[in-house]
């Protein structure tokens, strides 16, 4: 056993953040991350492909497309990843390895056939097709960093998903931004094939965490994927699904219309356009690196509720019109995002059992997805009504700064810094389905607490650790057997 493998005291297998294991999953967000990103990055030019630009000073004079056809276009694209509810809940009935590799090949295949694309509606519908595949991969490459990681490990694995993701998406950008006249929105979609070559070869790397191992498959696995939430953690799970609405309410806008805000209204070149990329993403290192800090010392929840309020903030900055307001605010909001990315990824997956954390990483997309599809039409909307190509501001500020009051919905869920997923389901007695899971966490009060549950589990012959309540029943509650 390598020196990055430890074995907890539950008898999990675990990795150091920088074990290959970890890095291939790494490798895995990055290729979705320039699968998803692409059509982003490549929005100015498929807005000028499919639409008619003009001399005018309306939103649809410059960018070629109106603020509500692109708004609805990227709606809908957004709107396709619900999709990725049911489909990363599969990981928990057929494992997470498995799962993740047919969702990025999927999405990564699907992606590159939108370089057939006729016109901007057949672009929407393909990249649609698409696109739920990828979220759910990258949902579930934070669900394996947080299970195959311990408390003192996890923030960084989860920045380390954070940060493939990140550079998969300035790659999508950077290579948009230099050889947009060469390749086109096409050509840069055809560059998903790239990735999808070398999956096998990242594949054979990732492992499928211990912590799902030891969880056999219940008799409930083909219920709604709701049904496999227990009822003790459905208030857990609105809380987590009202925050990822709310923080795509704001970067559903602020990340999709930013580089046709730049290259259609401020007539930023191809370099300049790269050079805010690369400044971003060097602050992004940055952000993870005092986002994995705070949230070991300061703690998930402050750390989520800074780095919440920094997007609105920036995010607004960046649409007041100045170039250097742009640049500001996207430098800054990008560095914002990384630091909420190891707080918010480890918070969200460390509140649930494993038996039901890939159908929760399902409902957070999908929440996240009902966010980003009312901030891009609420802010198409609104800078349609202000009718002036180079103050969007107005748009920004209804629809970005009322978020931070979310915030406050933190105080519902308990604080998970220094504690291992198994620590905060507490043990309930039989007959107590409605007790309130979100108090003060406390381990299992007995071994018997411990004991995985005779008639829906089982522990591997690779060790005795305790594996995870039925999802079908409250925590704690088991039969006459220990």
């Amino acid at each position: 056993m390598g020196d990055s493998v430890e074995v907890t005291p539950a008898g999990f297998r675990t990795y150091r953040w920088s074990d290959p294991s970890l890095v291939a999953v790494a490798l895995l967000a990055l290729a979705s991350g320039f699968g998803q990103f692409g059509a982003v990055a490549a929005l100015g030019d498929v807005s000028k492909t499919f639409g008619h630009l003009e001399h005018g000073a309306t939103f649809a004079d410059q960018a070629g497309l109106s603020g509500s056809v692109i708004g609805i276009g990227l709606a809908i694209i957004r709107a396709s990843s619900l999709l990725g509810l049911p489909l990363a809940s599969l990981a928990d009935r057929f494992g997470r390895k498995p799962v993740l590799a047919t969702m990025c090949a999927t999405g990564l295949a699907l992606t590159a056939l939108t370089t057939l694309s006729p016109t901007y509606w057949w672009f929407v519908a393909i990249f649609a097709l698409g696109r739920p595949f990828l979220s759910a991969g990258v949902g579930l490459t934070q669900v394996s960093a947080v299970e195959l990681t311990t408390s003192h490990e996890r923030a960084k694995a989860v920045s380390l998903m954070a940060a493939g993701y990140a550079v998969g998406a300035g790659l999508a950008a950077i290579v948009h931004s230099l050889a947009e006249k060469t390749l086109g929105f096409r050509g840069i979609f055809a560059l998903a094939v790239v990735p999808l070559v070398f999956l096998p070869v990242v594949f054979r790397r990732v492992v499928e965490p211990d912590r799902f191992a030891r969880v056999e498959a219940s008799a409930t696995g083909a219920e709604p994927v709701l049904g496999a939430v227990a009822q003790p953690y459905r208030r857990r799970l609105l809380v987590v699904a009202l925050l990822a609405f709310s923080i795509s309410v704001i970067t559903g806008p602020a990340n999709s219309l930013v580089f046709i805000y730049a290259e259609n209204f401020l007539h930023l070149g191809g370099f300049l356009t790269s050079g805010m990329v690369v400044a971003a993403g060097a602050a992004g290192l940055g952000g993870l690196l005092v986002g994995r800090w705070l949230s070991d010392r300061l703690g998930r929840r402050p750390t989520v509720a800074i780095a919440m309020a920094g997007m609105a903030i920036f995010g607004t900055l960046a649409y007041t019109g100045p170039a250097w307001a742009l640049f500001s605010g996207y430098v800054a909001g990008v560095t914002c995002a990384a630091v909420f990315a190891p707080a918010g990824g480890s918070l969200a997956n460390e509140l649930f059992p494993t038996s039901v954390r890939a159908s929760v990483a399902g409902w957070y997309i999908a929440a996240g997805v009902a966010g980003a599809v009312v901030g891009l039409l609420a802010f198409g909307v609104v800078a349609d009504v202000r009718g002036t190509s180079h103050h969007l501001a107005l748009a920004a500020v209804v629809v970005f700064l009322p978020m931070i009051l979310t915030t406050g919905f933190l105080l519902l869920l308990p604080e998970t810094k220094g504690k291992e997923p198994e620590e905060l389901w507490p043990a309930l007695p039989a007959g107590s389905a409605g007790e309130d899971v979100d108090a003060e966490p406390r381990p299992a009060d007995d071994d018997r607490d411990a004991q995985p549950r005779a008639s829906a589990e089982r522990v591997t012959q690779r060790g005795g650790g305790a594996a995870d309540p039925d999802p079908a029943d409250p925590p704690g509650v088991r039969g006459s057997e220990p």
